[in-house]
């Protein structure tokens, strides 16, 4: 008869069977000289890409943020009196300033959104907000807008209850 597995043993391989069930199995795998498979590669590259993205979409919706309280009390605007409506746009905008580099206008549709990125016609504020205070998405409304508000500021943390069920624009 064998002798029965020691504590030690034991704990090695559930050791083992955990790291090949978890998302980084590949990083410990190279620690104790194992060989990761390239799912556990790709799954772990996978986990670090969505956790990078997460980052600059935090960044982006508080720097986004900040730009339309700014730009509202710069121009003498307001928000909307329904605040979920600033929020998603401002999100909408966060999500454009990650994916294209700039913060695309996301209340119109674009054959090429990042030709249209690039040129710049429609990144907010847009041109004819600039010219002709006439926002689109009804982000910064002026005084004689029905739907205007009085609020010209809203907190990353506003911005994010109105938009924490709501997916991804792109």
């Amino acid at each position: 008869m064998s002798p029965l597995p020691t504590r030690t043993m034991f704990a090695t391989l559930l050791l083992m069977l955990a790291l090949q069930f978890s998302h980084v199995s590949a990083l410990a795998g190279f620690q104790l000289g194992l060989q990761p498979s390239k799912f556990q590669l790709r799954r772990t590259a996978v986990v670090r890409a969505q956790a990078d993205e997460d980052e600059a979409m935090k960044k982006a919706l508080k720097a986004m943020t900040g730009f339309a309280n700014s730009y509202c009390k710069n121009t003498g605007t307001t928000y909307c009196e329904d605040p979920s409506i600033p929020s998603v746009v401002i999100k909408g905008l966060a999500e454009h300033k990650v994916a294209l580099g700039a913060p695309l206008c996301p209340c119109r549709h674009y054959e090429d959104k990042a030709a249209e990125a690039k040129d710049g016609y429609w990144n907010c504020p847009c041109v004819p907000m600039r010219e002709r205070h006439e926002c689109h998405c009804m982000l910064f409304l002026t005084a004689d807008n029905e739907f205007a508000g009085k609020s010209q500021s809203l907190s990353v943390e506003e911005v994010e209850s109105h938009t924490d069920n709501m997916g991804s624009i792109m």
